[in-house]
């Protein structure tokens, strides 16, 4: 098909492009660009209102496959993506099993492709079976195909093998995604450490469980050179070893997701599971000052570290109820209501963060120009409306915000030139 989008707002930070524009879509591309353009073949799309932006890419998803079907699968994930408003997703590594091979990164790619929605980047392990004990073969998983590694939910917690990965993964010019917690520290613990931990008994988790590691792996950046990428930084203590780290001109970038941006430690008032996540929802004043910096470009990715789960598995008592959040039909509104409505974040910021921050790390395509593929985000700023959790297309149902209403939504996805959602429908 050929689009002619037109009146909408484009706004592509990475070429600095801030106007309302015309667009015609053709042959998977950008065709044209510029103001009253008219095509006699072209479907008009009048977009009055809204905002076009560079597709959004989220380098943080689990997708389940293989292993978690039950939980998620590629297929679903996808479509709750491009539902969503995201172009392209970057899977990470702890499926069953993993993908510390190229045989499951290209299993990742070859069910992507079959599925023909958002672009889906695979992810690798750090770490042979994720046991922080040796190096994953990481040259061979690269020229399948791979944007990272990470050994994700499990922190490396021998500092001579992150060493050697930071070291390694030069080579290839790609980042080592930390999740930063130490596991001692963290125990059992349940949630954040502080009053609502002592309120429930809940045992807690303290906020120097996640800067004692964070600190670590600046350090070992600092020392070998290697591109380090902060996952999920929830803690002021960790934003301040980021802001020290960036002082010192070491390669370390982060990300944030919503639901740290947005919620506190009260919300587990209820032992509700599905505000049960790693790290923990955090108190007020770390809350703070990781939207700070996310507004200031000193965190530079949002990410929903999307962990869906099946009912059953959080319908548990909170202690045995698995960590995660089910976060990418969610995530634009969040972050839009939350830091561009209530907390004047400049929108072309925001999407900053979601297309050039992720974009840059992961040394992947974005930006809107002639000749590149035709990969967008349309959102409706005005647009209120609530969270119905019911309406997901991804398997996991476990949100914290549903009911919720929302400020700033997407109201169409384009992948290679094919509209794959409007109106929050996903089109075959």
């Amino acid at each position: 098909m050929e689009y002619l989008l037109k009146n909408g707002l484009v706004i592509d930070p990475k070429n600095n492009v801030e106007q309302e524009l015309d667009i015609i879509i053709k042959e998977g591309k950008i065709w044209d660009m510029g103001t009253n353009l008219e095509s006699k073949q072209a479907q008009i799309i009048d977009l009055q209102g809204q905002i076009i932006a560079p597709g959004f890419i989220d380098m943080h998803v689990h997708l389940r496959e293989p292993g978690g079907e039950a939980h998620e699968t590629i297929l679903t994930g996808c479509q709750a993506a491009v539902a969503g408003g995201f172009t392209a997703v970057a899977a990470m590594p702890n499926t069953v099993p993993c993908a510390d091979n190229e045989g499951v990164v290209e299993l990742v790619k070859k069910r992507s492709k079959e599925v023909g929605l958002a672009k889906v980047y695979p992810i690798g392990t750090v770490s042979k079976g994720q046991k922080g004990e040796e190096i994953a073969e990481i040259g061979s998983m690269y020229k399948t195909g791979i944007v990272a590694v990470s050994d994700d939910g499990k922190p490396v917690v021998n500092s001579e093998v992150m060493r050697r990965a930071l070291e390694y993964t030069q080579i290839f010019n790609i980042p080592v995604i930390t999740h930063c917690e130490d596991p001692n520290l963290v125990g059992d613990g349940q949630m954040h450490e502080g009053y609502w931990s002592t309120i429930l008994g809940l045992k807690g988790i303290p906020a120097e469980a996640e800067e004692i590691m964070v600190a670590r792996d600046i350090i070992l950046a600092g020392l070998t050179g290697g591109k380090l990428h902060l996952a999920h930084v929830s803690t002021k203590g960790s934003i301040e070893l980021l802001r020290f780290g960036h002082r010192q001109g070491i390669k370390v970038t982060a990300e944030a997701t919503p639901h740290h941006l947005l919620l506190t430690d009260d919300v587990v008032v209820g032992y509700k599971t599905n505000t049960k996540v790693h790290p923990p929802l955090r108190s007020k004043e770390h809350v703070q000052a990781v939207r700070e910096a996310v507004m200031d470009g000193t965190v530079q990715c949002l990410v929903t570290d999307h962990a869906p789960w099946a009912r059953e598995d959080k319908e548990q008592e909170y202690a045995k109820a698995p960590n995660g959040i089910s976060g990418l039909e969610t995530a634009i509104p969040i972050c839009w209501d939350t830091l561009v409505v209530k907390a004047g974040m400049l929108p072309r910021d925001l999407i900053a963060r979601f297309t050039l921050g992720p974009a840059t790390v992961l040394n992947i395509t974005t930006g809107i120009a002639i000749g590149e593929p035709a990969n967008l985000t349309v959102i409706d700023p005005s647009l209120r409306k609530a969270v119905k959790v019911a309406d997901f297309y991804s398997k996991g149902k476990n949100s914290p915000v549903d009911g919720k209403i929302l400020q700033g939504w997407p109201v169409m996805t384009i992948v290679d030139g094919k509209i794959v959602m409007q109106d929050g429908k996903v089109k075959e």
